[in-house]
């Protein structure tokens, strides 16, 4: 109890210095929904010592977490950060808010002009880039002794019980999509259910379907092969040497990440100062090499030195056959959502 009674008189005296310190204890806030272990927690501390303004802070794994509790709940975000994809889905059904860019004046000044304008959000109403990067394959050279250049190498009955799969629907079928040299963005239905099979088939090959915990099984030398996003792939090359990045020869998804203010935020105001705040070439310099995934902020990647020319964050797109992927007519995604629940239940 001893203990106990200093935390309560720490925490009690904490309060009433933070409540004395300029702009805090207004009762702004800013509520923000993000992926998992998707920012750097010192930035979050500074836009609150900065301004004044509360960060509340919720993560999901997944585009499809996050739209499903964004239509199906009360939680009222501020700020959230989808894919491409699914701001696409978003802007249609008319569930975001057009961004004051004249509160966002870091916008202009900061972010670079291709990552403006883009397919899903054309005229840069409702979306800010936060990040962007590739899907690929995280491997352990001293187990894959060969550059895996091939989706294939997930049916590889080699690697069976190291391999671990990506937990998201348009990820996962999307791979295997394109190792049958399909778009990632089928619509047949042949097609697809080709895919849904290709993955049922690869799933007694697999230790694990995972998102977040796919890095630390990696870095820990629990499974040999990943299907991850490069930023993750950063981090864990970071952390173990032996880990390698690979984009397949098949082609893979290239995806921007952005940052969004749903219909009917309550604090749009503060939204777009912490959009405005993410944007800053020093904040998003610290962001991206806390994450590890690629700035599309060439003043940013100058303050990065080495990390911001790093060829896993940054390949040779040209190199590649990428996509984005695009949002799904009400049928499609029904489809998809049919033999993803397939595939997850022959799991």
């Amino acid at each position: 109890m001893k203990k106990l009674k200093g935390i309560l008189f720490f925490s009690l005296a904490l309060m009433m210095m933070i409540a004395l310190l300029p702009g805090c204890g207004s009762g702004e806030k800013v509520v923000v929904y993000n992926w998992g272990d998707y920012i750097d927690p010192d930035v979050i501390d500074m836009f609150e010592e900065e301004t004044g303004i509360e960060v509340v802070y919720e993560m999901y794994e997944t585009n499809e977490a996050m739209y499903t509790k964004l239509k199906n709940s009360n939680n009222n975000y501020d700020v959230i950060i989808p894919s491409d994809y699914m701001i696409e889905r978003l802007i249609k059904e008319g569930e975001l808010e057009e961004i004051n860019f004249k509160n966002v004046p870091n916008f202009e000044a900061n972010i670079d002009k291709e990552y403006k304008n883009p397919a899903f959000d054309p005229e840069n109403k409702y979306s800010v880039p936060y990040t962007w990067g590739t899907l690929g394959i995280l491997y352990n050279t001293k187990k894959v002794k060969e550059t895996p250049d091939s989706w294939g190498v997930f049916w590889n009955s080699k690697y069976k019980g190291r391999i671990i799969m990506m937990n998201s629907q348009r990820d996962a079928i999307g791979m295997a999509l394109k190792y049958m040299g399909k778009s990632l963005n089928e619509t047949d239905r042949g097609a697809l259910d080709a895919a849904k099979n290709k993955l049922i088939e690869m799933t007694p090959l697999a230790s694990g379907w995972y998102v977040d915990e796919v890095k630390d099984k990696m870095i820990g030398g629990e499974a040999d092969l990943a299907l991850v996003y490069a930023g993750d792939a950063v981090y864990c090359i970071s952390q173990n040497k032996d880990l390698a990045y690979a984009i397949p020869k098949e082609g893979t998804n290239i995806f921007y990440d952005s940052m969004c203010i749903p219909k009917g935020a309550k604090n749009k105001e503060n939204a777009e100062k912490f959009i405005d705040f993410m944007c800053r070439p020093d904040i998003q310099a610290k962001n991206a090499e806390y994450i590890g995934y690629s700035s599309p902020s060439t003043p940013a990647r100058e303050l990065m030195g080495d990390a911001g020319k790093d060829p896993t964050a940054y390949p040779d797109i040209t190199k590649y056959d990428l996509e984005f992927f695009s949002a799904l007519d009400d049928g499609t995604k029904e489809y998809y959502n049919k033999i993803w629940t397939e595939i997850r239940s022959s799991r």
